[in-house]
């Protein structure tokens, strides 16, 4: 358990929080930005959510320097990405701002890559983030943000920011799933023929 280990396991702890304040109202005030009003408690679960999202490459960058990668590391840092990825996006759509149907289809590959990782460890095999695998990772993470926001700033003037990238994080999340099972396919392969 080192420290980039112990910087995972605290994004994993944030999940809760972020949805605390997203999806309890707490009565602690509001901004207006042009047509748009967020509450106070929103835009504190957006910035929790961002200090999780920056600790991803916090970890990953000590893991390198540091010499500290681990089998370990390598197993939480993308189950804590999807536990955060995973509970943001229910939570978007507990609030009427992401249709269920995305959330449907980015959580499944969700499943479908953490279900392909169960079957390598079995077979002794350690898949780690590809870097399609970190690029969507990335682009999901701005469009929970611009969700989040209610599409603020990008509202004022009328660009719908928000829309442009979710609608750009579900493709670059099937193309990446399915660059996961290209690439990994021989694990796939051995297990059924067991």
């Amino acid at each position: 358990m080192n420290l980039a280990n112990k910087i995972t396991l605290a994004r994993i702890f944030l999940v809760p929080v972020v949805m605390l304040f997203l999806l309890v109202r707490f009565d602690i005030g509001y901004v207006r930005v042009g047509s748009v009003t967020l509450t106070l408690s929103e835009i504190i679960a957006t910035f929790i959510f961002i200090l999780a999202a920056i600790t991803d490459g916090l970890d990953g960058y000590l893991a390198r320097k540091n010499k500290m990668v681990t089998n370990l590391g390598k197993f939480l840092d993308p189950l804590a990405d999807k536990l955060l990825i995973t509970a943001a996006l229910i939570s978007l759509v507990e609030m009427q701002r992401l249709e269920a149907w995305i959330a449907i289809v980015i959580i499944s590959r969700e499943f479908a890559i953490t279900g392909l990782r169960l079957i390598a460890v079995a077979e002794g095999v350690v898949i780690a983030a590809s870097p399609l695998g970190k690029l969507k990772t990335i682009i999901q993470i701005v469009a929970i943000v611009a969700l989040m926001l209610n599409n603020v700033p990008f509202s004022t003037i009328a660009f719908p920011f928000s829309e442009i990238v979710t609608w750009l994080a579900v493709i670059v999340t099937v193309i990446s799933g399915l660059d996961y099972f290209y690439k990994n396919r021989k694990i796939v392969s051995m297990t059924h023929l067991q």
